[in-house]
């Protein structure tokens, strides 16, 4: 935001539902974040929206690759040149996947990607800021030499972040095969639901894979209880994040529709993390084992107290 000149009055158009970390920095800048629907078919943000959406004070968008979705950045660049604002790609779910040519993080006028503590490259906090603009790069570079929390990785961190960088590749293919395995045998329990997996010429990664759950296809079970039971049987997995209009006062943001697809969202997607994906064709028994138990015993387990909302925990905070 700072490197783009982002300030008071401007409009930064991104998702009803993603990391409230995107939306607070945009208030943090002066900006008002203008919250679009996503995409039924994809659960990305919606490109149609956008468009709708954009207006003479439109500074920037941004496109966040969430759950193992992918956002169309070709088009969403045909629509950044054709009106005049900039792209923030973040790629802090999938850095460095192939997309389109390119790798995730480099379409945008900036890309960022993050090293938390549970991410696909983790040097315990921080991240990265990626661009090919000399004007924002040198504001960024400015902005980290002044007085400022923002500190450049330690050696430590860096020597810890070369031999992922090796491996990235390597485990994202472990990591896409388990999915589309995964994917592929879900008629086994009928309360999830996958989106389709990427057109070709597309690869992404998995932080987190997203799932639709049914409750009426699991006896009426609520999802918190769904997702509780799923983690007494060892399996990663819970509430996503909540629907930013839903959580933030009306006075806050403007809503450019009526953000039908992110309230489903909120209600009703399951994530399931990534260390299970790295386990390999075994972890997806477990997983269809675990979900197939609960369904048997979902008459039980509606009679159990509800769990607390998990949507806040640390999975959900670590982008």
């Amino acid at each position: 935001m700072r490197g783009l000149q982002i300030s008071q009055g401007d409009e930064v158009i991104l998702a009803g539902y993603d990391f409230k970390g995107n939306f607070l920095n945009v208030l943090t800048f002066g900006a008002l974040p203008i919250l679009v629907d996503v995409s039924p078919q994809s659960g990305q943000l919606d490109l149609q929206r956008v468009e709708a959406a954009i207006s003479s004070r439109t500074r920037a968008v941004i496109a966040s690759h969430l759950h193992g979705g992918v956002v169309d950045l070709v088009r969403l660049r045909q629509l950044a040149d054709s009106h005049g604002f900039a792209i923030i790609e973040d790629a802090c779910q999938m850095p460095g996947a192939p997309l389109a040519g390119l790798r995730a993080g480099m379409s945008g006028d900036v890309g960022v990607i993050s090293f938390g503590g549970s991410k696909l490259l983790s040097a315990g906090r921080g991240g990265a800021v990626l661009t090919n603009r000399a004007d924002v790069a040198a504001r960024i570079r400015k902005h980290v030499l002044r007085g400022n929390s923002a500190y450049p990785l330690s050696e430590l961190q860096a020597a810890v972040l070369l031999p992922q960088l090796e491996q990235l590749d390597a485990r994202r293919a472990r990591r896409s095969a388990v999915v589309a395995d995964l994917f592929a045998r879900l008629a086994a329990v009928p309360m999830l639901a996958p989106f389709s997996l990427p057109t070709r010429g597309v690869e992404p990664d998995y932080y987190k894979v997203v799932l639709r759950y049914d409750a009426s296809a699991c006896g009426g079970l609520s999802r918190e209880m769904f997702a509780a039971a799923m983690r007494a049987e060892g399996m990663a997995v819970s509430p996503g994040f909540r629907a930013l209009h839903l959580i933030h006062a009306r006075s806050r943001f403007r809503a450019a529709d009526e953000l039908t697809q992110a309230t489903l969202a909120d209600q009703n997607w399951l994530v399931l993390h990534h260390p299970l994906l790295l386990e390999g064709v075994p972890a997806v028994d477990e997983f269809l084992a675990a979900a197939q138990k609960i369904q048997a015993y979902a008459d039980q387990l509606r009679t159990v107290d509800a769990p607390r909302s998990t949507q806040d925990t640390l999975w959900e905070m670590d982008t």
